[in-house]
């Protein structure tokens, strides 16, 4: 019987998948969340002009989407300050980050990341055979000074760098992080993970020309634009990165009804600056509903708040344990000490008031354990 030839490294490769969906997890309790608070998804939704786009271009979802996006391109340029030449368009921040990879690592090529930070890109160098060099948190945040002190000596391709910081919801001065531009090692590209960006203080992003050739920042309409299902995300950088990713991007890999509703959301920056104000509002009733049970929250610039249970990983696992099993869905950090928090996403009224309810009797249960 004939079997497929694998080769050395994808045989070597353990099954894996980044993140556990909350659609399996509710089929394996029999049951459906009453609240989903974990995938950092925007429960608020997206603009309502945006679902009439989506809607409107179903009736020709026959047809191929144009491969060049060229009508959302020239929209995210001018929104943007650049040309159309320093954007690619792919299937969210996932996507792009694995074209990225795949652009710039062969096996055994150095690419230096937090330690703890987000998995998925490490899922893919390490499909893509890269030797992962991780740095530890500092104080909760990624640590840029030493990320790239630790690319130099590995003589990394790639550093990834999220800002705001996802699991952790901190982030950076614009300063930091032109500052930790400043002295990444020749040859190597910065991977600037923005996803949250549109939730930061004012300022937060830091001015780098479009065509500068030592970072490429990646952004989606998953987050604050409610497109998380859509898969929609953007990367900016010099012209000719840009240009490599037409040699190995799929050019049929987003939809019609997508791109519509994406180029529709931009349109609408009123429903994102309510969305934003939503979400604070959110993030400052977590903060009190963790206070209420003697809980403290890390400051956040994201659409989520991490919060601290207080005592070791083991515990806040524990407290994750029960919120699942009173039929809160929510996530928490892999690494310690970061894992003595738990991560929850903005919701609204309905969403938090079971939130409400529930945290007290987690804790209850977790510390009966």
């Amino acid at each position: 019987m004939t079997r497929p030839r694998y080769p050395a490294l994808i045989a070597a490769l353990p099954e894996t998948v980044p993140f556990v969906g909350p659609e399996l997890q509710e089929r394996q309790r029999g049951a459906p969340f009453a609240a989903r608070l974990g995938a950092n998804e925007n429960l608020f939704g997206p603009s309502p002009r945006a679902v009439r786009a989506m809607q409107e271009a179903v009736t020709e979802i026959w047809k191929y989407a144009d491969p060049s996006n060229h009508d959302l391109l020239r929209a995210l340029s001018a929104h943007l300050g650049c040309t159309p030449e320093n954007i690619v368009l792919g299937e969210g921040i996932d996507g792009l980050l694995g074209y990225c990879v795949r652009l710039v690592i062969e096996p055994g090529d150095a690419v230096v990341t937090s330690d703890g930070a987000y998995p998925t890109f490490n899922y893919h160098v390490a499909g893509f055979g890269g030797v992962l060099h991780k740095v530890p948190y500092r104080g909760d945040h990624e640590d840029p000074m030493a990320l790239m002190h630790k690319a130099a000596e590995v003589g990394a391709k790639l550093v990834y760098l999220a800002n705001p910081d996802n699991p952790m919801g901190s982030w950076h001065s614009p300063e930091t992080i032109l500052q930790a531009l400043d002295v990444l090692p020749q040859g190597c590209l910065l991977i600037l993970d923005e996803a949250y960006i549109e939730f930061a203080p004012h300022g937060t992003a830091p001015q780098i020309a479009p065509d500068d050739p030592r970072v490429i920042r990646f952004h989606t309409f998953s987050k604050a634009y409610a497109m998380a299902g859509a898969r929609v995300g953007y990367a900016v950088g010099a012209p000719g990165l840009i240009r490599a990713f037409d040699k190995i991007r799929n050019h049929f890999g987003m939809n019609r009804a997508a791109q519509a509703g994406a180029l529709a959301a931009l349109q609408d920056q009123e429903w994102l600056e309510q969305t934003c104000a939503k979400v604070a509002h959110s993030r400052t009733e977590i903060a009190e509903i963790a206070a209420e049970n003697g809980l403290r929250v890390l400051e956040s610039a994201t659409n989520f708040v991490a919060v601290d249970c207080g005592e070791d990983g083991d515990f806040a696992r524990a407290v994750l344990a029960a919120l699942l099993d009173l039929g809160i869905f929510v996530r928490m950090p892999f690494v310690a000490p970061q894992d003595r928090c738990i991560r929850i996403s903005a919701g609204g009224p309905q969403e938090m008031a079971l939130l409400r309810a529930a945290l007290p009797k987690a804790l209850a249960q977790a510390r009966g354990r």
